[in-house]
């Protein structure tokens, strides 16, 4: 992530303190918009933008509105209406703010203690946080780097329960975005080799269930309906897991050990086919099959030619297309029915790379902070235009509402509109 940042950059937020008592606005309860971007990977946690207008023609060069300090961390601004919500760390406290989309002024901010010493492992990431807030029902929820979840009100800031921390956390430190499912706050809490996938009641923090069979991974949730069954599903410390939506009863497992103990990827519902992957794991797709009361994972293929760490992948037209790590970074594209290569790039194309998609057209965002815009081809990713948006790494996603981009660098947030 690239060198520390002085904590001055407090200095934004903390002057519009007087600005908490922040009226509710018809736009903070409102949710579903076509342009917001509400949780990680944007509205169906698939990277899919709803709603885009690509610009015609391209213009040469981004158009810079703002650029304001916010803190370190690898969240992802979540976009509500007019109001974008960014989670940081600013010193010793994690800090979520709220901010005016047209202008970077900032509207809230609430903060809370949460010291804590990084791993030697992982300390060139900094000290988050990492997970990406969860936008529901006029509610925000946060998983801070300490394990601590928290709910705010989006409209005042004003926090409406908090847990309390888990040190000592994974030995990577907490990634998980909270899932919000009609009613729940469902989120991996604990250590490594032990915790609990718990759902917690959204209006009270009051714990409604949890399933504590191993410890978390890195990951974040998907919910899927199959046979009726709604069900989370999720990456653990050392397994791929289904559990009751509603009860958290385990309906099935499977083992699923990376190197280094990083299981990093959400899996991807493509139909009714799950997609999913990890470091040297290569790439699955599975399907779950339900036979004498028992669910099964059953593969539907598999491709170990591509695999992948960090990078999630999205669908394109019947194509899963994504970043490998192998090759130093490599860009590809597998038939999202049968597993089949349908192309691979160049290698050291980038360590890692944020991808969401509108239509056929493609927002791919590598760490060094070009952003790629392209098309995925029969023989490859066809360029339409790359820019610039970033002065440091960029290992967040970033966030597309309309024709607006804001963009998380290690200590800014800035938004570029794509006049």
């Amino acid at each position: 992530m690239g060198g520390r940042l002085d904590v001055s950059m407090k200095a934004p937020y903390v002057a519009a303190v007087a600005l908490v008592a922040v009226s509710a606005a018809p736009h903070i309860a409102a949710q579903n918009r076509p342009t917001d971007w509400p949780q990680w990977r944007g509205p169906n946690r698939d990277g899919a933008i709803a709603s885009f207008t690509e610009p015609n023609p391209w213009p040469d060069k981004l158009t810079r509105k703002w650029k304001v300090e916010v803190g370190l961390g690898y969240a992802t601004p979540v976009v509500i209406g007019n109001r974008v919500y960014m989670f940081a760390r600013q010193g010793d406290e994690e800090v979520l703010g709220a901010l005016d989309a047209d202008t970077g002024k900032v509207l809230w901010r609430a903060a809370y203690p949460a010291a804590f010493t990084i791993s030697p492992a992982a300390a060139r990431h900094e000290k988050g946080p990492k997970a990406t807030p969860t936008f529901a029902d006029g509610k925000l929820f946060t998983l801070g780097m300490t394990g601590i979840v928290s709910a705010f009100d989006a409209a005042t800031g004003k926090r409406l329960w908090q847990t309390a921390s888990s040190q000592p956390g994974p030995l990577y430190h907490t990634a998980m975005s909270p899932l919000i499912d009609r009613g729940l706050a469902i989120v991996h809490v604990g250590s490594h080799g032990r915790g609990a996938l718990t759902a917690f009641d959204v209006n009270t923090g009051a714990v409604k269930w949890r399933w504590d069979g191993d410890g978390p991974g890195y990951g974040s949730p998907i919910v899927a309906e199959f046979d009726g069954t709604r069900q989370i599903i999720t990456f653990t410390q050392d397994n791929l897991v289904g559990v009751s939506a509603s009860t958290g009863a385990l309906l099935w497992k499977r083992r699923f050990e990376t190197n280094y103990t990083q299981n990093c990827i959400t899996p991807l519902l493509y139909g009714q086919t799950v997609i999913v992957s990890g470091l040297d794991k290569g790439v699955t797709a599975f399907k779950l099959v339900k036979a004498n009361g028992q669910w099964n994972p059953v593969d539907v293929w598999e491709n170990t030619e591509v695999s992948l760490y960090m990078t999630n992948g999205v669908i394109v037209h019947d194509t899963f297309v994504a970043l490998s790590h192998k090759n130093s970074g490599q860009f590809f594209a597998l038939d999202a029915r049968t597993g089949k290569t349908v192309w691979k790039s160049a290698p050291r194309q980038a360590n890692n790379a944020a991808i969401s998609r509108a239509g056929d057209l493609l927002f791919i965002l590598k760490e060094d902070a070009e952003l790629l815009i392209a098309r995925s081809g029969a023989r490859g990713l066809e360029t339409v235009k790359t820019y610039s948006v970033a002065d440091s790494a960029t290992w967040s996603a970033p966030a597309v509402s309309g024709r607006r981009l804001f963009v998380k660098d290690v200590g800014t947030l800035t938004l570029w509109t794509m006049d």
